[in-house]
């Protein structure tokens, strides 16, 4: 299957500048493309991994990606999707940034054989260009009433727009031509709000290296949830690919709870699964959805990907421990991914009485309330149901000599640290 087919089949296209030419051209030969991303955190989020999909699936057919991560661009932002301006970050918070997403799009792409990945930095052509030289050499090469009918200005025009933002379409269109002339890059991908810094460097290119230019765009469609909300927003806040800020463990969870409606669209999306293999998963959300079958693969397939096979078992073992109420085999470390987001409390080394001891953490209002409680069974520590009144708090009730986990009735869990 030609990639464009495969990727028309996953639903992963919204626009073409030249769908035939395109079509045409990754037939003959691999090809160079690129996508990029501003550092303006240390780490992507679920967002981000959109694009950089798409990137991937085209070095599987045989392409050859490049990812650009804009040490430039990222210190002064794009205005797309914003309705104020971006408050600008020093150039050491952008390299350190940079370090970071580094990291991780090391994760997502292969660096060496036929196909390698190139990761370049934007800075690295722009830090020593003058204002001359860019008015002169490109600004020239851009009509103002052009880049005021782009829809990614547009939207900012009402509310306001600087001088700095607005530029933003010819920095992105400078890296479309470098790339094109010393990369051989003949495809930039991005999302849907990216059509118009796209066609800017397009048209960049032409007036540079001539009309015979033969370079593409292809844009992705905005992906949302089926109550109509944006993909990747959750109550939480962002889904991370960082672990440290998203836990492999919540990571893992976040693509279980996905909605039966979703789930055959991120599985086409998110995953490398064949179109019989997502068939037949659909089929079994439709016929068995109460198995969820379809999400825990999506899950499993991506929590491997974005983190490791460790980092998945991992994932997997907590959530069993905390279907079932057994939580002793956790290790600490595990503890502490499955309970992130549960009520903490700081207590000391010390023995105490177990009423005493959920009293005074405030796990319980009074100690005739914590009686009732343990004695009616309502209790357990560390998943064991608990309903000794004289029970004594000891280092054996401490996993690792860390963690307690009190547990209050059904679901309601309590992390006490030490």
């Amino acid at each position: 299957m030609n990639i464009i087919d495969e990727l028309e089949w996953r639903g992963a296209i919204y626009q073409q500048t030249d769908e035939s030419g395109l079509r045409e051209l990754t037939e003959k030969e691999s090809i160079a493309l690129y996508c990029g991303i501003d550092p303006t955190g240390d780490s992507m989020h679920i967002g981000h991994l959109i694009p950089f999909m798409i990137l991937r699936r085209f070095q599987d057919a045989g392409h050859r990606p490049i990812i650009l991560v804009g040490g430039a661009t990222g210190t002064i932002g794009d205005p797309s999707g914003k309705k104020e301006e971006r408050k600008l970050q020093s150039l050491e918070q952008i390299n350190k940034n940079v370090e970071g997403l580094r990291a991780q799009l090391g994760q997502i792409f292969d660096f060496e054989g036929n196909s390698a990945a190139t990761m370049v930095n934007n800075y690295d052509w722009t830090k020593d260009l003058s204002i001359l030289d860019f008015l002169r050499d490109y600004g020239k090469s851009f009509n103002v009433n052009t880049m005021l009918a782009k829809d990614i200005v547009q939207s900012r025009l009402e509310a306001g727009i600087s001088f700095t933002e607005f530029a933003y379409q010819i920095l992105q269109a400078m890296d479309y031509n470098h790339l094109y002339e010393f990369h051989d890059c003949r495809l930039q991908i991005g999302g849907s709000d990216q059509w118009g810094n796209i066609t800017a460097g397009l048209d960049l290119i032409r007036k540079k290296q001539g009309e015979d230019a033969k370079a593409f765009g292809l844009t992705i469609p905005l992906l949302t949830k089926a109550d109509g909300t944006k993909f990747g927003k959750t109550e939480g806040g962002a889904i991370w690919l960082n672990p440290e800020k998203t836990t492999p463990y919540e990571f893992y969870q976040f693509w279980v709870n996905t909605d039966d409606r979703d789930v055959v669209k991120y599985l086409k999306y998110f995953t490398f699964l064949t179109e019989s293999e997502i068939a037949d998963l659909a089929k079994q959300v439709e016929q068995e959805p109460h198995l969820r079958a379809a999400q825990k693969t999506l899950a499993a397939e991506m929590t491997k990907f974005i983190h490791s096979e460790e980092a998945l078992d991992t994932a997997i073992k907590i959530s069993k421990a905390l279907f079932s109420g057994d939580i002793r085999d956790l290790t600490a470390d595990e503890i502490e991914q499955g309970f992130k987001d549960v009520p903490s409390f700081d207590a000391q080394k010390e023995e105490k009485n177990l009423v005493d001891f959920l009293v005074e953490l405030g796990i319980e209002p009074s100690k005739r309330q914590a009686r009732e409680d343990v004695s009616n069974g309502a209790i357990y520590l560390n998943g064991e149901r608990v309903q000794d009144l004289d029970k004594i708090i000891t280092e054996s009730d401490r996993i690792e000599n860390r963690f307690t986990i009190v547990r209050r009735g059904k679901k309601k869990y309590f992390l006490v640290r030490y």
